[in-house]
């Protein structure tokens, strides 16, 4: 079998370290565990490579990282004429072997002429999409499983425009990467003397302070934090990531004076003691948060996960509890208070534009269209956000505002090309701030906008199921629902049935998507995640009010599972 002649060839290796080769002698008698490690190679999904950490060619190793680095120097070499003299900068997250695999990528783009750069010390994605750019590099990677559980780590891989990998360049790339069996026997350079020649160089503080400057730039009311900030309380963790020098930074220097560094999520830890799951989407990562900010009388609390790409933000609700903002709404806030703070001091761009993904909230095109902006939309995942800002930058057609997807990833402006938490915690405080000089919070703001530009609603729903089994069943459940389309859910007409796969729809590159509208302007949409073991179920709906909207969300969220069945 198949996994069992990867097992072997990866076992007699005699290249092979000894703690890699005592790993898989003690897995010898284990064949479901050599399936789960051998039966594929990690692949580059919506957030790159990512896996579980140990040995196999399904896993997160030195091997499959040299692998992966190989095969993005041999697309270099090949591809580009002045790509070993730009270089390729890396960076790196809290996680295990963080700082290993960094090393290893450059160490790797050196043995191959390539010049490369690495962050002296943990930097968040954001910063390493920056530096591509503020460098001039051919191509950056950030070591990071983002938000993943702490057995896991991963390998983002970028080009020059700062923006991770798209169709058709990301299959070019994997298939330089395939092409390299013997990856035992890859060669890296010594590190000492990668320095000493100036082949690698260690990046020091001095670049931090353009990509501030950067982040700063996107302030639109300072005159706000500074009349607020004696009476403005922020709770802070990075969830033992790389969050907490940039945003601390950012947000002092923006003027806020009370910033309350949850103790227990300060510093970096891979294992991510005090968190079942490192993500702030998930509003237990905010507990100990939400204790500090009751003793501190918080005006929110704010989380960015281990590579600070990704921003979660809590405030009072009615009831005065601490409630978790939900991606779509943050991004309305953000979307709404930059629109709007820009028009009024004249510094909307000339044609302006705004980008969200296709599972997002649809009340960001009411938004945009109210101040003359333009709306696009794209698949998920944010290099496609990258992508059409490079896109417009070539052609002038627009100007980009604003950017974001459900899933707490927020752009403003030209700080990267990525996912940027940094400056959206700093935006998030002062939108804050601008409310409560007006003696709202954020969920009246909320209310506001709904009253202004309709009462819409999403959720979303993620089932997990892991290992081959689990993989076999989301393909499964996927191909059912491409080939047997809904006549009607829940009784109303399906008006619309969009198949993202094999490139079926106009203007989108292929993707594992499925789409559906209803009669009533409801939507729904199906996709495999692309970074974890995971099947995805998106929704949404415009309702009159907001209890209608509420009872119209559930329903639709009723009657789309009830269409799939159990899982």
């Amino acid at each position: 079998m198949e996994h069992i002649k990867r097992y072997e060839l990866w076992r007699d290796n005699p290249a092979l370290d000894a703690d890699t080769r005592a790993e898989l002698l003690s897995i010898a008698n284990n064949d479901n565990e050599i399936i789960e490690r051998f039966h594929q190679d990690l692949a580059f999904g919506t957030g790159g490579l990512r896996g579980i950490l140990g040995a196999g060619t399904n896993r997160m190793n030195i091997y499959t990282v040299r692998r992966a680095s190989q095969g993005l120097a041999d697309y270099i070499l090949e591809n580009t004429t002045d790509g070993k003299a730009r270089g390729v900068v890396v960076s790196h997250d809290s996680r295990r072997y963080s700082r290993k695999f960094a090393l290893e990528t450059a160490l790797i783009m050196v043995q191959n002429g390539i010049k490369a750069y690495v962050f002296e010390d943990l930097r968040p994605t954001p910063q390493l999409s920056f530096a591509i750019r503020h460098l001039g590099c051919i191509a950056g990677v950030m070591v990071t499983a983002s938000h993943n559980p702490p057995e896991y780590n991963g390998y983002k891989a970028y080009w020059s425009n700062g923006g991770q990998f798209v169709a058709p360049q990301d299959e070019d790339v994997i298939a330089y990467v395939n092409k390299i069996d013997d990856i035992a026997g890859l060669k890296v350079a010594d590190e000492a003397e990668a320095i000493k020649s100036g082949m690698l160089t260690i990046l020091d503080a001095s670049i931090d302070k353009e990509y501030m400057r950067l982040v700063l730039a996107q302030s639109l009311n300072p005159a706000c934090i500074q009349k607020m900030a004696d009476d403005f309380n922020i709770v802070y963790t990075p969830l033992n990531g790389a969050g907490l020098v940039p945003v601390c930074r950012a947000l002092r220097d923006a003027g806020f004076k009370h910033i309350h560094v949850v103790p227990e999520q300060q510093n970096p830890d891979p294992n991510f003691t005090t968190l079942k799951y490192p993500n702030p989407e998930d509003p237990d990562a905010f507990a100990l948060g939400v204790a500090l900010a009751k003793t501190k009388n918080a005006d929110i609390i704010v989380a960015t996960d281990p590579d600070a790409d990704r921003m979660g933000a809590m405030v009072k609700n009615k009831a005065g509890e601490y409630e978790l903002l939900s991606g779509n709404v943050a991004g309305v806030l953000l979307a709404e208070y930059i629109l709007s703070q820009r028009q009024a001091a004249g510094c909307l761009p000339p044609n302006p534009a705004v980008i969200s993904t296709i599972v997002s909230t649809k009340l960001t095109q009411q938004i945009a269209t109210a101040y003359g902006a333009a709306y696009y939309e794209v698949l998920t995942g944010f290099k496609y956000i990258a992508e059409k800002i490079r896109e417009w930058e070539q052609s002038g057609e627009h100007n980009y505002v604003f950017g974001f997807e459900e899933s707490f990833g927020y752009l403003a402006g030209n700080t990267c090309r990525d996912k940027d938490a940094i400056s959206a915690v700093m935006l998030i405080c002062e939108i804050a701030t601008h409310y409560k000089s007006r003696g709202m919070t954020l969920y009246d703001a909320m209310d506001e906008i709904y009253a202004k530009y309709g009462y819409y609603k999403e959720n979303i729903k993620s089932i997990t199921l892991k290992g081959m089994d689990g993989l076999a069943k989301i393909q499964e459940t996927m191909a059912k629902l491409r080939k047997n389309p809904p006549k009607d859910v829940g009784g109303v007409a399906l008006t619309d049935f969009r198949d993202y796969k094999g490139g079926k729809v106009a203007g989108f590159p292929s993707s594992d998507v499925l789409y559906y509208v209803l009669a009533d302007g409801a939507w729904f949409c199906v996709r495999p995640s692309g970074t974890e073991p995971k099947i995805k179920f998106y929704m949404g709906i415009k309702g009159s009010n907001e209890a209608d909207a509420q009872m119209r969300i559930d329903a639709l969220s009723d009657a789309v599972f009830d269409m799939v069945g159990e899982l």
